[in-house]
């Protein structure tokens, strides 16, 4: 996996966005978070799924009472290491503006924990997220996980290795289907000093890799639909070795996977484009809906 430094991904954000004379005067996720709009959504913030001050999570509720709507539970990136909920609200937005129920989570990062923490708090929030649907008016066949980047990542290993669901009385096949934007899912050996301190390098164990669980014969048994969307000129996640192939190893075992590669759009941005001022660069947002839209367990 190539992992950039902060500084690089800051500028990568404020480059694509135009902002780079404001570098030091606003973080990019802020300034595109002022633009939400506040009518599209109800938000039930800081709702904890552990006891953990990382195990909180934001709902967004699409405006109006509905029932039998589909749900998405969302895992930001930030290789391991950084992010938080609130800076992803316009991800929130998006998609309950669409009739989507959305999870955005936290969860524990390194250096406080590493490899597979991160995991068991992803498959925990999904628990508590599950066990509070009911109350949102989501139909239990109709739930997804998503991520993207450092969150495709732990998204795809809830959907590949049961171990992680299994720890919480859950197995893959709850889930409707998984959607992956920008996934590391094959980066041994690690070359990040934070990634690899994140997952205990030259000790991460093989079967911490996503790819690795896909080419497994019985990986058609565990979530069976997938959107896997990168950017073509992906410069942090190379999209050849982590989306392709994570594409071609799941049709082989006869996966029903949706995948593209697209233009217009850099590793950060891929996710960013879901915000309103952005929405023109690249269909990530109509691709996302449209597959939950389809979807049923």
């Amino acid at each position: 996996m190539d992992t950039a430094q902060e500084p690089y991904r800051r500028r990568h954000w404020l480059a694509a966005l135009g902002l780079l004379p404001l570098l030091q005067a606003c973080s990019p996720l802020r300034l595109i978070n002022a633009t939400v709009p506040s009518d599209t959504h109800e938000q039930l913030a800081d709702q904890a799924y552990g006891v953990h001050p990382r195990q909180r999570s934001d709902v967004y509720l699409p405006a109006g009472a509905a029932t039998g709507v589909p749900m998405v539970v969302f895992f930001y990136g930030g290789s391991w290491q950084n992010g938080r909920r609130e800076d992803y609200r316009f991800v929130g937005e998006a998609l309950a503006s669409r009739g989507i129920v959305t999870v955005v989570a936290d969860y524990r990062l390194s250096p406080e924990v590493r490899y597979p923490a991160f995991l068991e708090d992803s498959a925990l929030a999904l628990r508590w997220a599950l066990d509070e649907a009911p109350g949102w008016g989501v139909d239990p066949a109709r739930v997804h996980l998503m991520g993207h980047s450092a969150g495709a990542y732990n998204a795809a290993m809830l959907a590949l290795d049961p171990r992680w669901l299994a720890a919480q009385g859950l197995h893959p096949g709850v889930l409707s289907g998984w959607i992956g934007l920008a996934g590391p899912y094959d980066f041994l050996p690690i070359r990040a000093a934070g990634v690899r301190q994140a997952f205990d390098w030259p000790n991460t164990p093989e079967d911490s890799q996503p790819l690795f669980h896909a080419t497994r014969s019985d990986a058609a048994q565990r979530a069976g639909r997938v959107l896997l969307l990168a950017a073509r000129e992906d410069r942090l996640v190379d999209p050849q070795r982590n989306t392709v192939a994570m594409t071609q190893a799941l049709r082989q075992q006869g996966l029903s996977v949706q995948a593209e590669l697209l233009d217009g759009v850099g590793h950060a941005t891929l996710v960013g484009v879901l915000a309103p001022p952005l929405r023109r660069r690249a269909p990530v947002l109509e691709r996302v809906v449209s597959f939950v839209a389809a979807g049923t367990a």
